[in-house]
């Protein structure tokens, strides 16, 4: 928020500790990119050695906007990597991604982070009924909350994105998935799906922040009993999606018709590998171009995702839009985006988990519409324009803060 979080007046600790206590971050997929440059960027402000740029809950339209202390946040989460934090943040220092005089400062932290990590759910690598794992990472969830004496525990799912399953009956019939969920010999629900159910089964808010399946199957909704605690999703809009929500909407409201609008994303690393499968990256492109098209009037050529591997933990955007003017003339814009992604998705991931512990202490349940800011699918909301996105997420989290501040003891209404 604007203010330093834990003051009143950004001076001294105290005031939001009133109100949230000790907060978890659990990350699915907690030793990859995105969850390692989280994980140190926190270790780094909370310390005090960098200050929190790019994080959006501390710009001036969030002052005043109680939140949890960075400080007071605490990490863990679920994967199925052997190859801890630590070393992934070598290799991202390595890579020329992570400052390495900052690494080293964190190191520690990095460590006590990646002790609460713990052994995900891998389909391929089990044979426990899924109902069975579902309660074993729901059960790590509850016990990291209760060693550590959190007053809760968002869960973030930043792990690699799956690939849309195949339909099932099951999937539209409450009964029929949970004798398939009870049976060893089938795995009918997605990684991401699994993960999910865990997460609320342990009552805790859920943040979906790839375009896996997660939730968005009908009968494991309702048999998780979903809409008891706050969820947020999905797809991470950190680059491209996000410049597009801004121009899609000013050529709009210029009276200009867009013809055609084209895109390429080149990237490597960890997500080019998974998204050089035509199954996973079909999820994805989904997730890009619904947004965009409703913004655009349905003028959009199908959006490529390339892998290359020289690029490393670099993603590379490309648009070429075309559009009509006054009397018929053409107007031509060109946008090229080149950054390190994670470096973009690591403080989104901080700020959703400040401001989903804001929804769940006055009591917010089910999709947290106003949370669709930070995504190119949001649930709960069909806003798609960045502009309107942000007044929406401004006015949101101002009216849920004034909630808390009106209890006697900043505790859930």
């Amino acid at each position: 928020m604007g203010m330093p979080a834990g003051t009143e007046d950004g001076t001294g600790a105290g005031l939001e500790g009133r109100f949230y206590g000790r907060t978890g971050i659990w990350l699915i997929g907690a030793r990859g990119s995105v969850a390692t440059t989280a994980a140190m960027g926190l270790a780094a402000i909370a310390a005090g050695l960098v200050k929190p740029r790019g994080c959006v809950t501390e710009q001036d339209a969030f002052r005043g906007v109680h939140l949890p202390d960075y400080a007071d946040l605490v990490v863990g989460g679920h994967d199925i990597s052997g190859v801890s934090m630590a070393k992934r943040a070598e290799h991202l220092v390595a890579a020329g991604m992570l400052p390495g005089d900052v690494f080293e400062s964190v190191r520690a932290q990095l460590l006590e982070a990646d002790s609460r990590v713990r052994p995900g759910y891998d389909p391929a690598g089990t044979a426990e009924p899924q109902a069975d794992a579902a309660l074993r990472l729901s059960g790590d969830i509850l016990a990291f909350r209760e060693f550590h004496g959190l007053q809760r525990v968002i869960v973030l799912d930043v792990a690699s994105t799956e690939a849309p399953p195949d339909p099932l009956d099951e999937f539209h019939d409450v009964g029929l998935l949970k004798a398939a969920l009870q049976d060893p010999a089938r795995s009918v629900l997605p990684a991401s799906s699994v993960g999910a159910y865990a997460a609320v089964l342990s009552g805790s808010p859920y943040i979906c922040f790839t375009p896996s399946p997660a939730l968005n199957i009908p009968a494991l909704y309702e048999l998780a009993g979903a809409d008891r605690v706050p969820t947020a999703g999905q797809d991470g809009k950190t680059g491209q999606t996000w410049l597009r929500s801004v121009l899609a909407p000013a050529l709009s409201a210029r009276g200009l018709r867009v013809l055609s609008w084209a895109g390429t994303n080149l990237l490597g690393g960890g997500d080019g590998a998974t998204l050089a499968d035509s199954r996973a990256v079909s999820g994805k492109l989904q997730s890009k171009n619904r947004g965009l098209r409703e913004l655009a009037g349905g003028a959009v050529t199908p959006l490529h995702i390339d892998n290359v591997p020289d690029l490393g933990e670099t993603k590379v955007a490309w648009d070429h839009i075309h559009v009509e003017g006054f009397l018929g003339s053409r107007l031509t814009i060109q946008t090229t985006w080149s950054a390190y992604d994670s470096m973009l998705a690591a403080p989104m991931v901080l700020d959703l988990a400040r401001l989903m512990a804001l929804a769940d202490a006055v009591g917010e349940t089910g999709h947290v519409g106003a949370l669709g800011f930070f995504f190119k699918d949001p649930w709960g909301s069909g806003e798609h324009s960045f502009a309107q996105q942000t007044n929406n997420l401004v006015q949101w989290a101002l009216a849920a803060s004034a909630r808390l501040t009106s209890t006697t003891d900043g505790n859930q209404p």
